[in-house]
């Protein structure tokens, strides 16, 4: 790899069938979207899945599993939210036939022997997982964890998987302060995983890349469907995309609070999903969960028992 390579595109060339998957629920596929249209354009085929906020039981489509359910564009469901259902949709009048591998939330081994099972029908040569947001790579004892549980989930779940090349894609840095995200603890991590060879550079999403212009397409037009349920991470990466700066508001979600958009959302961050995964301090205290509510427990559990937690570091900057 030089200078002018990308580290994902170099990591990916020789991969031919691809697993894209959304780590922590809800929007996250879309912020994998750009890489999508990019792996498409390739001639590579690539499958899409995502961890859903949405209500499966309520909605149609193939029924894989009482937590698996494979949506397409001739799947109905909740009209309020159901992103994945209006992703397909869009994608279709673009003239692209997808489904996408929806999973319920729940504990890391119902999880785990889903990916398992789709990747034994898939046998993609690379699982990618796209969390927006940076809290996926907290192990635990840092200053606050975010919304840990979903992330933590999906990373264990993929990290399960028996794939020659398994990556995770962080987009969207200083999204997640909202949630008590210290990006001193980030910064810390990405500097342990450069120390252990998990991290494998950085690049920028840029407006005049056509896999970009693609993905603003689809996430503008999913928001237009969905109106009351704009994704607030995928709005920033946007904003910060299009050369926005500060208190921008793209939705009426974010109305009433400060914020920071800035080129830094931009950054598209890869490490190796097993080194992020090694890294989680309490992963075997989780690996046997069964509902997101003893998961979320079992992180509260540790977090007490835990005698020397960082504490909250601004950056120097």
């Amino acid at each position: 790899m030089d200078v002018f390579d990308s580290p994902l595109g170099v990591a990916l060339a020789p991969a031919r069938r691809i697993l894209l998957a959304g780590a922590g629920g809800g929007f996250d596929i879309f912020c994998g979207l750009p890489l999508f249209f990019a792996l498409r354009a390739q001639g590579k085929e690539v499958h899409l899945a995502n961890l859903s906020f949405t209500w499966l039981s309520q909605a149609t489509g193939r029924r894989r599993s009482p937590t698996w359910l494979e949506v397409t564009a001739d799947s109905s469901g909740p009209e309020l939210y159901f992103p994945e259902l209006y992703l397909c949709r869009f994608l279709r009048r673009q003239g692209i036939e997808v489904s996408i591998h929806c999973f319920d939330r729940t504990g890391v081994k119902p999880l785990t022997e889903t990916y398992r099972a789709l990747a034994a029908e898939l046998k993609p040569d690379a699982v990618v997982l796209v969390d927006g947001g940076t809290d996926s790579l907290m192990r635990g004892d840092e200053a606050g964890l975010g919304t840990p549980v979903e992330d933590v989930a999906s990373i264990l779940s993929a990290s399960a998987v028996d794939c020659p090349l398994k990556l995770l894609v962080s987009v969207g840095f200083g999204v997640d302060t909202f949630h008590g995200v210290c990006h001193a603890d980030f910064l810390r991590s990405v500097a342990e995983l450069t120390s252990d060879g998990g991290f494998l550079g950085a690049f920028s999403l840029m407006r005049q890349m056509p896999s970009v212009q693609a993905w603003r397409e689809a996430v503008l037009d999913v928001f237009r469907a969905m109106p009351n349920h704009p994704s607030i991470v995928s709005a920033s990466v946007l904003s910060a995309v299009e050369g926005r700066y500060g208190d921008y508001h793209l939705t009426h979600r974010t109305q009433g609070s400060e914020l920071f958009i800035n080129p830094l959302m931009g950054l598209c961050w890869v490490f190796q999903l097993d080194a992020v995964a090694r890294r989680i301090l309490y992963a075997d205290r989780v690996r046997e969960t069964e509902s997101p509510l003893e998961l979320d427990s079992a992180i509260e559990k540790f977090r007490m028992e835990h005698p020397n937690l960082r504490t909250w570091k601004a950056l120097p900057f």
